[in-house]
C-alpha cells in the first residue's frame, strides 16, 4: 500500500475551521450574482461567452476531480499564443471569447 503525499500540513477539519466562513460568503456572492443575471432582461441577447465559461467553471468546482483551481484558470484563460494587433477599448473580459 502506498502512502498519499498531502501537501497541506493542516488537518482537513482545521482547514474547514479556518476558511469556511470566508468561502461561504463568496458562495453567497456568487448566488446573488447569478440571481441578478437571471432577473436581467435577456430580450435580444444570446448567452454571453463569460456566463457560459462561468457556468462551466461551476461544474468544475462541483466535480471531485483534482486540480480544480488549475482547471478553472485554464478554462477562463486565453489559450492563444499569438499576440493580437490591438487589445481594444475594453481590455480584459475575464474569460476567453472563442468567437471575438
Amino acid at each position: 500500500m502506498t502512502e498519499t503525499n498531502y501537501s497541506c500540513p493542516l488537518a482537513r477539519s482545521r482547514v474547514v475551521d479556518r476558511y469556511f466562513l470566508e468561502h461561504r460568503a463568496k458562495l453567497i456572492d456568487i448566488a446573488a450574482f447569478l440571481d441578478r443575471v437571471d432577473r436581467a432582461d435577456p430580450r435580444g441577447e444570446s448567452e454571453d461567452f463569460r456566463m457560459t465559461a462561468f457556468r462551466e467553471a461551476l461544474h468544475i468546482l462541483t466535480s471531485s476531480e483534482p486540480a480544480r483551481a488549475r482547471r478553472v484558470l485554464d478554462l477562463l484563460s486565453d489559450p492563444t499564443t499569438e499576440p493580437i494587433a490591438k487589445a481594444g477599448v475594453k481590455g480584459a473580459a475575464g474569460a476567453h471569447n472563442p468567437k471575438p
